[in-house]
């Protein structure tokens, strides 16, 4: 009697590779790359990024509505009421003995010139790009840094000129506001982190500007303080280099992908 032949697994026959793992991840296929991490921005995209934005840039975006409001009030409010809140934010050596703090804080709120001036655009594009690399807060202290020590350091100048008697006691109550010693400093700072095919050029053309601005003699006290400004943000740039590498070693939350959820730690 022949054994009967019973059905059983060819050895020959290669067992079918597992599929699941890929249907899961369709479109995304093994070895491809995830669609939507791949897409470049489109240059609309690019271009938007130069200008400030409630989520990207807060510090940027709440200061320059801050300073549209102000502009547009001294646009369309009472020459003396525009005089008045002028010369009470002046950083003159009279306010400055009385209520240094106050007096640094609202003559920053002003734009001198109103919105035509150029230290606008300079304001827009130069402290987004920097608050994009280092942050909000850090862009502030660099703000500030360059609006308070070329600020102190003008009308200091002032006061011991006044005090030798070199020049009348009115230039104790000179008028002076603005944000262009912080935008200044902003744009020093900024040239840290740029490569040396844009550092160069911006910091002498930028610079060029103010020593010709200086060289006029129309207002010098202000001509100096900007290139001190200049260089008070060209002087931050260790400290800016290390705010940035700090910034770029914040660890993100991870991607998910599509189709698939990536739980967290």
């Amino acid at each position: 009697m022949e054994p009967t032949a019973t059905a059983g697994p060819d050895p020959s026959a290669a067992p079918l590779p597992d599929v699941s793992a890929l249907l899961d991840g369709v479109p995304r296929q093994r070895g491809g790359a995830d669609l939507t991490t791949t897409l470049a921005p489109t240059p609309l995209a690019r271009a938007l990024r130069l200008l400030p934005t409630p989520a990207g840039t807060p510090f940027t975006f709440g200061y320059a509505a801050v300073l549209a409001l102000t502009s547009l009030l001294g646009t369309y409010a009472s020459s003396s009421l525009v005089q008045s809140l002028h010369q009470a934010s002046s950083t003159d050596v009279a306010h400055l003995l009385e209520s240094p703090a106050l007096v640094l804080l609202a003559s920053a709120l002003w734009v001198a010139g109103g919105l035509v001036s150029p230290y606008v655009v300079c304001f827009l594009l130069v402290l987004t790009a920097l608050e994009r690399r280092i942050g909000g807060a850090r862009t502030a202290v660099v703000f500030l840094a360059g609006h308070v020590l070329a600020t102190l350091a003008t009308e200091g100048t002032v006061g011991v000129a006044v005090l030798v008697g070199h020049l009348p006691d009115s230039s104790l109550h000179r008028l002076d506001y603005g944000i262009s010693f912080g935008v200044a400093a902003g744009v020093g700072a900024l040239a840290g982190l740029l490569g040396p095919w844009l550092r160069w050029p911006l910091l002498l053309l930028f610079g060029g500007m103010l020593v010709q601005g200086l060289l006029e003699f129309t207002d010098p006290m202000t001509g100096w303080g900007h290139l001190i400004s200049l260089a008070t943000g060209v002087a931050t740039w260790p400290l800016i280099r290390r705010w940035y590498r700090e910034a770029q070693a914040v660890p993100r939350l991870p991607k998910t992908r599509q189709g698939t959820s990536e739980p967290g730690p």
